[in-house]
């Protein structure tokens, strides 16, 4: 109790000093740009077009607006690269004054996967409300199970990476402020690369975003190819607020949601192969070569 406490009590603290949203001088307010407008679809995926970074949708009516029909949309190259023909989908389709349309916030809309997603979302939510006050796992606890999306749209269970040791943070793509996000990430990636030359066997990395309502699967492919990251063994998750919001209780990490800014708290978790918490480091002041030397020890151990 004492060191939930003890690390709590700091996650206040931190929250207070740092945040991935640093108060600015207030400028005048420029008049307000008309808002887009944004229309919920659903559809098909038909075909990708790489060269014209449009995605080729066989979509359903969209009431009031549109009849079912094939048409192209432009989209980002995150949403282009992890696009498949078949695929189902549902997106916000935003028209623009020259007569074309792009996609956004697209989601992977498969009955089924959408049923395991909303599945484990919901019986994480039970979880945190059983466990009450005792909601933050401490150090010897089992990782929280959860259903989620990776970087490419794929369904990500917990159950996945038992039998492998877990190195787990969160972040947000949107993140500003340098030695939050960013640092951790670069951490992350450095930590990846001293395990591979250490030959640390079945080991892998997750950071799990902030920010489901903008970091959708193919933000989080732009973001992880963008920094050259080796997505072998490096997953990147999103999925239901709800789901996001229990883990960040069941974590430790405060999170403070401010319109497109969040103010939050920072922890990076090692998971052993038996699936219990191994080691916790708060904050951004934490080094590779510690985790590594964790990891060895824990795998020669077995």
């Amino acid at each position: 109790m004492q060191s939930r406490a003890l690390i709590l009590t700091s996650a206040l603290v931190l929250l207070a000093l740092a945040g991935c949203g640093q108060p600015e001088p207030v400028a005048p307010a420029a008049p307000a740009a008309p808002a887009e407008k944004r229309y919920p679809i659903t559809g098909e995926v038909v075909a990708a077009d790489p060269a014209r970074k449009v995605l080729i949708v066989h979509h359903d009516e969209i009431p009031g607006y549109m009849p079912e029909m094939t048409m192209e949309f432009l989209v980002s190259a995150g949403d282009l690269a992890i696009a498949k023909p078949g695929q189902r989908i549902r997106a916000d389709m935003i028209p623009s004054d020259k007569g074309d349309f792009r996609l956004e916030k697209i989601w992977p809309d498969d009955r089924t996967e959408v049923a395991v997603v909303a599945a484990g979302a919901n019986a994480l939510r039970q979880d945190t409300m059983i466990r009450g006050r005792g909601v933050y796992r401490e150090v010897g606890e089992e990782l929280p199970d959860f259903a989620l999306y990776d970087q490419t749209g794929a369904v990500v269970r917990s159950a996945r990476f038992r039998g492998k040791q877990v190195m787990l943070n969160f972040i947000f793509t949107r993140c500003p402020v340098a030695t939050m996000c960013p640092l951790s990430t670069s951490k992350m990636m450095e930590t990846q690369r001293l395990a591979k030359e250490a030959g640390v066997p079945n080991i892998e990395f997750v950071s799990i975003t902030l920010d489901p309502a903008y970091d959708t699967p193919g933000v989080l492919k732009e973001y992880a190819d963008a920094r050259g990251i080796d997505t072998a063994n490096f997953s990147f998750l999103t999925g239901p607020e709800s789901a996001i919001k229990d883990l960040l209780a069941q974590f430790g990490v405060i999170a403070s949601f401010e319109g497109e800014l969040i103010k939050h708290t920072l922890a990076t978790v090692l998971i052993d192969a038996n699936g219990r918490i191994a080691h916790r480091a708060d904050g951004s002041v934490w080094e590779p070569g510690d985790f590594v030397a964790k990891m060895r020890r824990a795998a020669k151990a077995k």
